[in-house]
């Protein structure tokens, strides 16, 4: 589905009152990504202790949760595409930084496919950009939880990418608590601007940053 199409669908889902779906596109066609990084203790927290989720029996920090293809306003999702999914080798494989093998499949399915990339080169890039991206270590080794200014987890980022600006990074939050660190890229995996739809970033200032133990 062209972007020009999702538009118009949006636009009459929103005259008439319908739930808009914008799933299916073809693979390949989008504008940048957005490398997603979020804070463990908040997914297992909310979310993950409910599942009894392994990911959340390790102490990790911020895993991958994905490196989502987006359109400038907008994004595709679960696209069209002949390539070849992933095999469970290959998703457990990135288990070390997106907690569990299930979270890069369900990555894939939903956002890979619309890279038009191979599976591997897809799962490769997106361990490239989580290790493009350096996390402040102090967050490792935190005392104890901690109530934190989403902005300061952002100046934190920028202060060890070099190079890294406000404009190319948001923090979002859940619940109340610091949720995700999304740093937007070219395809080449450099930063850029991120579009307006992506860049919200959270305006808490007393955000609960959980320790990982």
């Amino acid at each position: 589905m062209s972007k020009r199409l999702v538009t118009a669908v949006a636009l009459a889902a929103s005259t008439f009152g319908l739930t808009a779906w914008a799933d299916g596109e073809a693979a390949g066609d989008f504008d940048y990504y957005v490398l997603s990084l979020s804070w463990s203790p908040t997914w297992c927290a909310l979310e993950g202790d409910a599942r009894n989720s392994p990911q959340c029996d390790r102490k990790l920090g911020w895993v991958l949760h994905g490196l989502w293809p987006q359109y400038e306003d907008g994004w595709p999702s679960y696209c069209h595409t002949s390539v070849r999914d992933p095999s469970r080798r290959q998703t457990e494989a990135m288990e070390d930084i997106m907690g569990t093998g299930g979270a890069a499949w369900y990555q894939w399915k939903k956002h890979g496919r619309c890279s038009g990339l191979e599976a591997q080169a897809f799962l490769d890039l997106s361990r490239a950009a989580y290790d493009k991206i350096k996390r402040p270590s102090a967050f490792m080794k935190l005392p104890h939880d901690i109530k934190v200014p989403a902005a300061v987890i952002e100046e934190a980022f920028m202060n060890v990418n070099e190079g890294l600006d406000a404009n190319e990074i948001t923090v979002t939050c859940k619940d109340y608590r610091i949720q995700e660190v999304r740093v937007c890229l070219t395809p080449e995996l450099e930063p850029r601007t991120c579009g307006a739809d992506t860049i919200r970033d959270c305006t808490l200032t007393d955000a609960l940053l959980q320790d990982i133990e």
